[in-house]
């Protein structure tokens, strides 16, 4: 005949492998820390690709991917040529020079489709965005 299985426990077993509270509290604020640098702020971005292309005389074109954690009503634009959450509203009209996307001593202007802006240098320099 089989032998009979027992299904009682141990008493003195533990589901849990007996660690130091000091082991489990460093192993806790390390997912917590892990968890918290994966996620960016509210209403803040940063730029996760940044592709440049000059292959064409006095040419470059640039192409970046940004991240971002807008608030409600944001959407993800550029201000001072930088990534940064913008007021929906001017990315739904393409009125893309109310959100400041040129540097201080730069021009915005719309171009003629609204499909982006061009911010002028004082010395003549044009530099060209279009939105995808």
């Amino acid at each position: 005949m089989a032998p009979a299985l027992r299904l009682t426990k141990r008493k003195d077993a533990s589901p849990w492998p007996r660690m130091s509270s000091t082991f489990w509290t460093v192993i806790l604020l390390t997912s917590l820390l892990i968890i918290y640098c994966g996620q960016l702020a509210a209403g803040t971005c940063e730029i996760v690709m940044l592709d440049r292309d000059s292959s064409q005389p006095r040419r470059t074109i640039a192409r970046q991917t940004a991240r971002c954690a807008c608030k409600k009503g944001q959407i993800a634009g550029t201000t001072r040529a930088m990534p940064a959450c913008v007021d929906a509203s001017i990315v739904r009209t393409k009125q893309w020079c109310e959100m400041v996307p040129c540097l201080e001593d730069e021009g915005c202007d719309l171009l003629i489709n609204k499909s982006g802006w061009t911010c002028t240098q004082p010395g003549g320099r044009v530099k060209t965005t279009t939105a995808l």
